[in-house]
């Protein structure tokens, strides 16, 4: 039995466990993957205060020791269904372990959404990448795309032209998201072609990725690029299926809570980048995880 269970170690999730740790709170931390989430594959953070140019690795170590400092369990098990006893909540994991506590914090963040064309799984791992900063160097002297508009595929794209001949920024619109500093820097790069209007609408290659084939969303032409890599930023999406039965989810399937991070249903609350918000960045993430901690 504990006071707290929190769903996800990502900078949501540790900072919740560090507030209710503080508050002499008992937590338990459950973990499906990896401690960090999807900011221990930034290479450089330049947006949090105080701490500019630190890497998303170090960020995530330092918030995950601080954690266990404070006496934080974590446990690497998915967690595959909430269930609400009223005043008591039991998780069951994934590998049929059973946890009970008194709240819990769902902030299991969000997965990469993929491009949903032909042969796109079949091809990961073999010039499919959705992690530029994890496989870049794999294609070190080769040319890559990078398919998105938004902060994660320019930051993509600036990281790949330090170490590849040259890169694609492949875009559905004529106008990127992404932050426009970032916009202006890759378009002093060299070896940079933005490739806008266009959408990847072929993957070539037998055994591993050839070339991409590129179609304006315009007037319908196709070209065709030779590329060693795609790496795709195309957004994200929640994994919240499996808690649909005790909260609520808007049609993206985000959980509906705001800024108090309460669902609706009481002693569950949600933090992070799987909840209901208009801005998703590690800022947002650790102000809720400090929300949703005090509360519980």
């Amino acid at each position: 039995m504990y006071d707290v269970i929190i769903i996800g170690a990502g900078p949501a999730g540790l900072t919740a466990a560090i507030y209710a740790l503080r508050a002499g709170k008992s937590v338990l931390v459950l973990e499906a993957l990896a401690y960090g989430g999807q900011i221990i594959n930034t290479p450089e953070i330049d947006n949090y205060p105080a701490l500019p140019h630190v890497s998303g690795f170090d960020f995530a170590s330092a918030l995950y020791k601080q954690a266990l400092s404070f006496g934080a369990k974590v446990i690497f098990e998915a967690a595959a269904a909430i269930e609400n006893n009223g005043e008591t909540k039991t998780v069951v994991t994934s590998k049929n372990n059973r946890f009970e506590s008194n709240s819990v914090i769902i902030a299991t963040g969000a997965k990469n959404r993929p491009m949903n064309i032909e042969r796109e799984k079949e091809l990961i791992g073999k010039g499919v990448s959705y992690c530029a900063t994890c496989d870049g160097m794999f294609y070190r002297n080769k040319d890559a795309a990078v398919v998105g508009g938004g902060n994660t595929a320019l930051e993509d794209a600036l990281f790949l032209s330090a170490i590849c001949r040259r890169v694609y920024i492949i875009h559905r619109r004529d106008e990127f998201r992404g932050d426009a500093k970032a916009v202006e820097q890759l378009k002093q790069k060299d070896n940079v072609e933005f490739v806008l209007d266009s959408v990847v609408s072929k993957l070539i290659g037998e055994e591993r990725l050839n070339a991409v084939e590129v179609t304006n969303t315009n007037d319908g032409t196709a070209r065709t690029i030779d590329v060693s890599a795609v790496f795709v930023a195309i957004g994200q999406m929640p994994n919240n299926e499996a808690f649909s039965n005790v909260v609520t989810l808007d049609e993206h399937g985000y959980i509906r809570a705001g800024e108090s991070c309460e669902t609706g249903t009481p002693g569950i609350f949600a933090a992070g980048d799987c909840r209901t918000k208009s801005l998703r960045q590690l800022t947002t993430a650790v102000a809720d995880g400090s929300i949703s901690g005090s509360q519980t």
